[in-house]
């Protein structure tokens, strides 16, 4: 099991908690994934709208990465899975950044685009960071080049506070994003997208 070592939610080591909505589970990586993680992950539509993810990407990333998740007590990361058969749609994490707001970022496999499943699972995290970890606002980022997921962040409620560069690790290079912020307030009135349902799940 995956350890997690934030104190924030009171947590003990190797625990990590389990996001559940209508269609997904979110849940920490596991090395039995590592072959999913790597054939989804390997599109360079995908690395390229993410900070770090590199391209190529073959099953030693993935083994790599999975091997460190959740060690960090500053990011927590998921597995986006489906919740009728646990296929492995792509990845989310909640990052704690140094003025302590946390910030979303997710990603989906190309197969998996267009039916939803981002908004369910950037939804999941946001209601995990304002439920569990009783924070005032979330923060996300989104490639000036890809407006689907700005889409996703505005269905979330998030409002544009501008554009800033950052560095994405496969082009070698720094590209504007597209930077927002979601207040609880706002969060509070958004209520009717349905709730997530958090578990803490601890090995033996």
């Amino acid at each position: 099991m995956t350890i997690l070592e934030r104190p924030r939610g009171g947590l003990h080591e190797a625990c990590s908690f389990v996001l559940e909505t209508d269609r997904l589970i979110l849940r920490a990586p596991r090395l039995e994934d590592a072959k999913t993680v790597a054939t989804l992950a390997d599109d360079r539509r995908i690395a390229e709208n993410t900070l770090r993810i590199p391209h190529p990407y073959g099953l030693g990333d993935a083994e790599d990465w999975i091997a460190v998740s959740n060690l960090d007590g500053g990011e927590e990361t998921f597995l986006i899975t489906r919740a009728d058969d646990g296929a492995v749609l792509g990845s989310a994490a909640l990052r704690w950044r140094d003025d302590e707001t946390p910030e979303i970022g997710y990603w989906l496999g190309a197969p998996h685009w267009g039916r939803g499943y981002a908004t369910e699972a950037a939804r999941a995290l946001i209601d995990h960071a304002f439920g569990e970890h009783e924070v005032e606002a979330v923060v996300a980022g989104a490639r000036t080049t890809n407006p689907a997921s700005r889409r996703v962040l505005e269905k979330c409620g998030f409002q544009w506070t501008g554009v800033e560069l950052h560095r994405i690790r496969a082009i070698r290079s720094s590209a504007p994003f597209d930077r927002f912020r979601l207040e609880r307030a706002i969060w509070v009135s958004l209520k009717g997208w349905g709730r997530t349902a958090t578990k803490v799940r601890c090995s033996a």
